[in-house]
């Protein structure tokens, strides 16, 4: 029951994107196509998933006697293992490394990636909590901007008045989506 919790808190109520609104810049940048952001959920939701196993045992071994050197340490794991999936979707899928451009990179400074591996420090989750918590708060995120990117492709096909086209509907549409995610809130297990 308390993994069912946490698991439903990281996609719903408390997801990443429209709850807490870290990760936004991907989740504007790559919500065009429903392909590509589905790419770039994928490749969040490994990044989040492994260093989240690999912060825990990072700050197990560490402890409290490098508390300060906590946030420096998870930024260079993160951005280990972004560089790995870097090469593998480059080598793998190069139009899908080509669409996400620059935001691919910019994983390794995606504010959800390392809130994900301080908040499992913080809320003092075990290894299968921390991991549990990293993985769905990566498919809450995919699960979040694969939704964006579809409204957004029907709203590109929409007619709407020349001032709110391109980044402000956009806008609109995730202050939208975020108001509609506050709704769980109030849901409990």
């Amino acid at each position: 029951m308390e993994y069912l919790s946490l698991i439903i808190g990281a996609l719903f109520t408390q997801n990443f994107v429209m709850v807490k609104f870290l990760g936004i810049c991907p989740f504007l940048g790559v919500s065009k196509k429903i392909n590509t952001a589905a790419g770039m959920g994928m490749a969040v939701t490994f990044v989040m998933a492994v260093a989240s196993a690999i912060t825990y045992l990072v700050n197990l071994i560490l402890g409290s006697r490098f508390e300060y050197l906590q946030t420096i340490v998870f930024i260079l794991i993160i951005a280990g293992l972004v560089q790995f999936v870097e090469m593998f979707v480059k080598k793998s899928m190069p139009s899908l490394y080509n669409a996400l451009g620059i935001y691919l990179p910019l994983i390794t400074t995606n504010c959800a990636v390392l809130g994900v591996a301080l908040l499992n420090v913080q809320n003092g989750y075990d290894f299968i909590q921390s991991v549990l918590y990293g993985t769905f708060a990566a498919l809450g995120f995919t699960m979040a901007i694969v939704i964006f990117a579809g409204i957004r492709e029907n709203i590109d096909e929409a007619d709407i008045p020349k001032s709110f086209r391109g980044f402000p509907i956009a806008l609109v549409t995730a202050g939208l989506m975020a108001i509609a995610f506050m709704g769980f809130s109030g849901f409990s297990i």
